[in-house]
């Protein structure tokens, strides 16, 4: 029962990182191969793929050996098995959101993420729920949320998060002040070691089914007596520590003990292992009640100082939270169109700082007297009227989710420099938290940067990223910050390593913390449990250097390969002093993509693009839940492609083709992305080089030329839609130009709407009966297809009092956006468009006159695309000039303009409309208007379809390689509500492709919203 442990066999010959060429060459093919004899398993040893799994949202990059996706818990132990046999190194992930480069390493990585996220055995009396590893956080408590129960370790990526990855890093969350920590919640695991032994770890008091677990609980016993006495003098006191094994599990150091009872707990041990012990098979979790009552204190302070200073006083009032979001972040929020005007309800004035101070329970009133507790201490504290109250959920939420962004944000600075993560989760005592925060900010300035601070001032632990270039050098900057704060930590007898965990960036202080006594005990509990150290080596225990520069994802000397943009990247081709915030241009050796490289590093791998709940971002993720379909999946694969990491010819390959392939362009990362990376922009970028050598398509051809060939198929409608449904047609055009035989086709209108209409001349302005000139640009779309759409815009616009224009030229081929041209890559031909357009437009750009649209997709090119063309001065001009009919009229409306249309309007036989929203419209916050212009017919009530994409995106629907997807995508929740729509409901949908889809998928017809308003005009 007391043998001793046995030592650990570090990186054995099989296991140490070798050059990808040092490996035979048919290595990775015949590790598919044996993966997929062994497993159900999906599996991917292609460089394009594993290049995708080798970064995680830390500053690092390993290439792993390959990707198994299990299907069933068999396929795990399948894994293992295989591994053991072969001994292949395995690395389990989760989310692959990581901030210190836990889930990098050059192993078989196991995502279970895909398939393992199901739950078992809930029992809402006991409080408890297992389930496996791959469970997102948001996505459980969404099913808890209805028996009142949640699990409280809420951390800020929960719609991306999932449970193994949490338990492998100790998460915490803001709320760990009221619920603890990630080991605080856990009740058991069970864990598959590297022998294949399936073990269950509980409470101690549980019998003991095997010998293997007999054995492993003797020697964890015996070290743990062993190291008492070290145990009690060197563990951080703080409750905010999980660096190295928790092996204080024995010998509780904590004020807030792991149990209630003092029965040790043996998964919590295993919890902030980061699957170097094992994987993860089940989880069972303690659940809480959720809370019946919430309210929120925004305390504004003048010194960042002081709200350092004064948070050891508001945690005694007893809040579930106390964030902080400094002066720094504010600013970043209030440029951020998404975030601006729910951060500027909580300010008073312009603050250095604001403190988001939470109370929750069972009682409103009883947090209603907390929140007046609170504005009280601050008077008392010497500061009236500091507290912004919200006493109301929906504003607390939307306050709550800036907050959550915060690290987001803060990444979403352009330039060369970036906040990088290696000291954010130092956790001190909070007596010391001002005084540490003002000593690291003087350090951070004397090495020429600063930090931006954020989080969880409750528990003294508090994300700061100094801004630093390690492209440039910046290395030797960031060991000397981390050696002077680890000083400081130390002095104040804090935690290194507070929340994030350790993985490279930390795995070094380890025995720093802990001291040699305690690093051999972890290497012991290493050895006992992975003796031949196949799980996840290089973490914890024989870690690497924070500063091995050949582990960074941007190493000295990183650079793009040569390339000539088609559009217009330099805004990301900067430099940024991190003190002074000056940009300049060109950045750190300048960019040989002309910024486009740059702007594709922008995704920092925070994984926000893999939530499912709400957004757009990102739709074709959501149909197949492959991190190839993922905007950081794709930006990871350009990135590597970029900088010449997987081959020369890389950027045009086809398998940089098959990445983009489902990027439907829904622009929804434009908006949704924290960073800002705006794959749709990147894919006519992509297209435009790939298409160059490689050739277009004759149904390329098709789309792109719709413009120029739509005013003659037009004339020609009775032939052309008749030729559209002649028999064998379906199979015709499938087999030629590869469009889905079950799609219909859009039908010509047999009257364009510019037909036989003198254009561009310019309607009469009465000033004495007219609001003022506007401008209607009609769109191919609806010119064609649809034009009572315009017919109906005009009416509606000329009935408000507008004196309606619409634009053309002197040839009568209606304008173009370029839109089809830029869908298919022909970069240069929308160019021309877009210039031709911008020419016929000038009069009135000049004029200050608005320009009105209808399609989505077509006006916002007005007011994206055409600002990286090249277009010259005007072109910033007719972005701002430039509104969605129902952008303008909700404009018009706030500025008391409508009484005239108001005044026309009548009931419709619907008494309401659900509404689905186009992508483009999400990207540019367009959805609202078009709610409010619904709202001012009588008797209407609107409701909006929480929907992403609609799955048709332009020709992306219609072709028979994709039609599957687009239908995956529209059935997410699109169709499902449009079928649930009682036959009195009005449908609306600004998009023709989105009311296309509704069409065929739900048989049942949309209007936009012109011509709703038309039909309320009567007669």
């Amino acid at each position: 029962m007391n043998a001793p442990a046995q030592k650990l066999h570090f990186m054995p010959e099989a296991t140490k990182q070798q050059p990808q060429n040092a490996r035979p060459a048919d290595f990775f093919s015949d590790l598919a191969v044996r993966i997929k004899r062994h497993t159900q398993c999906e599996v991917m040893t292609d460089p394009a793929s594993r290049g995708r799994y080798a970064t995680d949202a830390s500053i690092y990059q390993m290439m792993p050996l390959g990707v198994a996706v299990p299907r069933t818990e068999d396929d795990l132990k399948g894994l293992i098995d295989l591994a053991t046999e072969q001994k292949i190194p395995l690395l389990p992930r989760g989310g692959g959101t990581s901030q210190c480069g836990q889930t990098t390493g050059e192993a078989l990585v196991i995502d279970c993420s895909k398939y393992l996220n199901q739950s078992f055995d809930f029992d809402a009396q006991k409080r408890e729920i297992t389930v496996q590893p791959g469970m997102v956080l948001d996505h459980l408590n969404a099913q808890l949320k209805a028996h009142g129960l949640w699990f409280p370790v809420d951390v800020s990526t929960a719609a991306q998060a999932t449970i193994g990855g949490m338990a492998g890093n100790n998460s915490c969350g803001s709320r760990s002040i009221a619920y603890g920590n990630m080991v605080h919640n856990v009740a058991a695991i069970d864990l598959l070691l590297a022998d294949g032994s399936d073990l269950h770890f509980g409470r101690f008091d549980a019998a003991l089914p095997n010998q293997r677990i007999r054995d492993i609980v003797s020697q964890l016993h015996t070290i743990a007596e062993r190291e008492k006495d070290e145990i009690e003098r060197v563990w951080p006191k703080v409750l905010r520590r999980v660096a190295g094994y928790n092996l204080d599990i024995f010998h509780p150091q904590s004020e807030r003990p792991y149990t209630e009872d003092g029965i040790v707990n043996l998964a919590h041990l295993l919890v902030g292992a980061e699957g170097t012990l094992g994987v993860s098979r089940r989880l069972t979790l303690k659940l809480a009640p959720l809370p019946k009552a919430k309210t929120l204190g925004v305390v504004n302070f003048n010194s960042f100082y002081q709200a350092m200073a004064l948070t050891q006083h508001i945690v005694k009032l007893k809040p579930v939270a106390v964030e902080l979001v400094d002066r720094t972040m504010v600013e970043l929020a209030r440029g951020n169109p998404a975030f601006k005007p729910v951060i500027e309800k909580a300010l008073l004035g312009m603050p250095e700082a604001i403190l988001l101070v939470e109370f929750a329970g069972e009682s409103r009133e009883e947090q209603l007297r907390a929140l007046s507790d609170l504005v009280t201490l601050m008077s008392d504290l010497g500061l009236p009227g500091s507290v912004v109250e919200m006493p109301d959920e929906k504003a607390q939420k939307a306050l709550w989710e800036v907050r959550k962004a915060g690290l987001n944000i803060m990444m979403s600075m352009k330039g060369d420099g970036k906040p990088i993560s290696f000291i954010e989760d130092c956790a001190v005592p909070l007596e010391h938290l001002a005084d540490y925060t003002q000593r690291l900010t003087e350090v951070f300035a004397k090495h020429g940067t600063k930090g931006t601070w954020y989080a969880h001032a409750s528990v003294g632990t508090l994300h700061v990223r100094p801004v630093l270039d390690l492209r440039a050098g910046d290395a030797t900057k960031m060991r000397a910050i981390a050696e002077e704060a680890g000083a400081m930590v130390r002095e104040y007898k804090g935690a290194f390593s507070g929340e994030h965990g350790d993985g490279i960036a930390r795995g070094e202080w380890v025995s720093w913390q802990y001291g040699p006594r305690i690093m051999q005990a972890f290497e012991e509990i290493k050895a006992l449990f992975d003796p031949h150290n196949v799980m996840n080596p290089g973490k914890i225990v024989a870690t690497p250097k924070m500063d091995e520069a050949t582990l960074f994802r941007f190493p000295p000397g990183y650079t793009a390969l040569p390339l000539q943009p088609a559009l217009d990247w330099s805004a990301w081709n900067i430099k940024r002093d991190p003190v002074t915030e000056i940009e300049s241009a060109p950045g750190t050796g300048g960019d040989a993509a002309g910024g486009f490289a740059k702007a594709v590093e922008m995704c920092n791998n925070n994984g926000h693009c893999r939530k499912f709940d709400a957004g757009t971002m990102c739709p074709s993720y959501r149909a197949t839940k492959n991190e190839k379909d993922l905007t950081r999946g794709r930006a990871n694969t350009l990135r590597l492609a970029l900088s010449g990491q997987l081959g020369p010819d890389a950027f045009t390959s086809d398998a940089m083709h098959e990445t983009m392939d489902l990027c439907v362009g829904c622009k929804g990362c434009k908006r949704d992305c924290p960073t800002g990376v705006d794959m749709a922009k990147m894919k006519v970028e992509f297209l435009h080089h790939y298409k160059a050598r490689n050739g277009h398509t004759l149904k390329d051809k098709l789309i792109a030329h719709l413009p120029r060939y739509a005013p003659i198929a037009s004339r020609m409608a009775l032939v052309a839609n008749l030729g559209a449904s002649l028999p064998g047609s379906g199979w015709l055009r499938e087999k030629l130009l590869g469009f889905a035989r079950s799609r219909t086709l859009p039908v010509w209108a047999q009257q364009a709407f510019t037909a036989g209409m003198r254009l561009g001349s310019g309607a009469k302005h009465d000033a004495a009966t007219s609001l003022g000139p506007v401008v209607l640009l009609p769109d191919t779309f609806n010119n064609y297809f649809e034009p009572e759409n315009l017919h109906a815009a005009k009416r509606v616009l000329e009935a408000a009092g507008y004196a309606v224009t619409v634009a053309s030229v002197s040839d009568e081929r209606p304008l173009c956006c370029g839109r089809t041209y830029l869908a298919s890559g022909m970069v240069e031909q929308a160019k021309a468009e877009a210039a031709r357009t911008v020419a016929a437009l000038r009069p009135f750009i000049e004029a200050g006159t608005p320009i009105i649209g209808l399609e989505p997709s077509c006006l916002l090119t007005l007011r994206d695309e055409f600002l990286v063309m090249n277009l010259g001065e005007l072109a910033p001009k007719l972005a701002r000039q430039s509104f969605l009919f129902e952008e303008f009229l909700a404009r018009e409306h706030a500025q008391g303009r409508l009484h005239a249309l108001i005044g026309k309007l009548t009931p419709l036989p619907q008494s309401k409309a659900l509404l689905h929203g186009h992508c483009h419209q999400k990207a540019f916050d367009a959805v609202t208007p078009i709610q409010q212009v619904l709202e001012l017919i009588p008797g209407l009530k609107t409701e909006l379809i929480e929907s992403s994409c609609c799955g048709m995106a332009g020709s992306f629907g219609y072709e028979k390689d994709h039609i599957a997807v687009s239908m995956q995508m529209a059935e997410a929740s699109l169709l499902p509500a449009v079928r649930k729509a009682d036959a009195q409901t009005l449908v609306v949908a600004d998009g023709t492709s989105c009311r296309h889809q509704i069409a065929d998928g739900a048989a049942r017809g949309a209007v936009h919203v012109a011509v709703a308003m038309r039909r309320a005009l009567g007669a």
